[in-house]
């Protein structure tokens, strides 16, 4: 379990203290529509931290072929359709190059700065002059609205609550309730303004292209030079 990080309720639990059985019950809110629509046609496509594959399968249905990366070995046994690597992010060393990266589930908002930094160092050392990013973040009003109960279309509730943990960062709470069951989560977060976003962008040798959507959620990042 990494620090700072833990995770309860039936079933595996990850490093970084989510739940394996979460992930494969949450539904699709667009994703790889938005990822679809920003990468080339039939693109090779790395997928950082793509837990149990909701995004995975429908990527490749799209023509893309995917290499999904994970630290948790139980999350890539749920991948289908594509090759699996199991690594941490930031340490990732494929020594080859792909047409794009997608860095997904707000981890961009890693609550250490070294993480999060070796997060895109390893977003940039996977694409060519040519390859595109696309990154996730948290909707600027997120840390705003906290804490807030949504209840999902699909039949459960989300509880998120934080408070700070010192240095920028908070300590999130993350309540899943399922009708049959509840699983927690905790981990940390440090929060981004644009500009804080784009300089971390920079420090690993990437500047944004565009905003693909109207509350700049979704980015698409290109080599800086």
């Amino acid at each position: 379990m990494r620090e700072g990080y833990d995770g309860s309720g039936p079933g595996a639990i990850t490093p970084d203290g989510c739940s394996v059985e979460v992930y494969a019950r949450l539904p699709l809110y667009g994703e790889p529509d938005i990822i679809a629509a920003a990468v080339p046609e039939a693109a090779r496509l790395l997928e950082l931290g793509c837990g149990v594959g909701r995004m995975t399968g429908p990527l490749v249905e799209r023509g893309f072929t995917v290499t999904a990366v994970d630290e948790s070995a139980e999350m890539l046994e749920r991948v289908r359709g594509a090759r699996t690597v199991r690594s941490p992010i930031e340490s990732l060393e494929l020594g080859e190059l792909f047409d794009a990266v997608t860095l997904t589930s707000f981890l961009v908002h890693a609550g250490d700065e070294g993480v999060r930094r070796g997060l895109l160092d390893t977003c940039r050392r996977h694409i060519g002059d040519d390859g595109c990013v696309i990154i996730q973040r948290e909707p600027l009003d997120q840390r705003a609205r906290l804490p807030y109960e949504r209840v999902d279309p699909a039949g459960f509730t989300v509880r998120m609550s934080s408070e700070p943990a010192g240095d920028g960062v908070d300590l999130m709470r993350a309540e899943y309730v399922f009708p049959d069951t509840v699983w927690r989560q905790r981990f940390l977060s440090r929060a981004l303004t644009r500009e804080a976003f784009e300089a971390a962008l920079a420090e690993s040798g990437l500047r944004v292209d565009r905003y693909l959507t109207d509350d700049g959620t979704w980015v698409r990042a290109v080599p800086a030079s």
